[in-house]
């Protein structure tokens, strides 16, 4: 095992325990339910998946911002574009400026419901990210019918939705995620699945 401590934890309104994590494997990320949700394995994962996307993306939503692992990756690589982050929880991002390099400066960070600010919204974007977890758990309305059409008048022509499930060991997890997959091959013209380390990522083109 790989030595580990606990730099700082609180307890969240909206996910319970939140603990920041420095590893001698991993650097410093931030753990929710026993899961990594930003920095560490995260932002290598999303530094994997946008060397397969391909693109010149100008206007990105961030459905999920966490500590702002995709984020990061997202200004590096995107340097032209207008990134906007929506989170509900105010101390991920809190940890994510203090620990992980999140930089306010280069994106329109929204503190509020991902599910209400996207239905409040009319905004069109060529990227959207969906990387919605609370722990271990991803909300049922971000795989609903209703998620999934509005997503389509969000996007421009040509417009990628990306996907980020969990795909671990256990069955049920993976179970949950390949049958997300089917549904989504109903709704999108183009499904492409992106397999890094511990999950699965849907690039959905309308």
């Amino acid at each position: 095992m790989f030595f580990e401590r606990i730099i700082e934890s609180c307890q969240s309104n909206f996910n319970g325990k939140i603990e920041v994590v420095s590893s001698l494997a991993w650097g410093k990320y931030i753990r929710v339910g026993g899961i990594t949700q930003s920095g560490g394995v995260v932002e290598k994962i999303w530094r994997s998946v946008f060397k397969k996307i391909k693109g010149d993306f100008r206007k990105i939503l961030i459905l999920g911002l966490g500590g702002g692992s995709v984020a990061k990756v997202l200004c590096s690589r995107f340097k032209k574009a207008k990134i906007t982050g929506v989170e509900i929880d105010p101390l991920m991002v809190n940890f994510g400026e203090k620990y992980l390099g999140l930089d306010n400066s280069k994106l329109k960070i929204e503190i509020d419901d991902a599910k209400k600010w996207f239905l409040d919204n009319k905004k069109k974007f060529d990227l959207i990210i969906v990387d919605i977890y609370q722990g271990k758990t991803y909300p049922p309305f971000f795989e609903s019918d209703l998620f999934l059409k509005s997503l389509k008048s969000h996007l421009v022509v040509g417009g990628i939705v990306v996907f980020n499930r969990l795909y671990s060991s256990d069955l049920t997890v993976r179970k949950s995620a390949v049958k997300f997959g089917e549904k989504l091959e109903k709704e999108f013209k183009e499904v492409n699945r992106i397999y890094p380390l511990a999950n699965l990522i849907f690039a959905c083109r309308i």
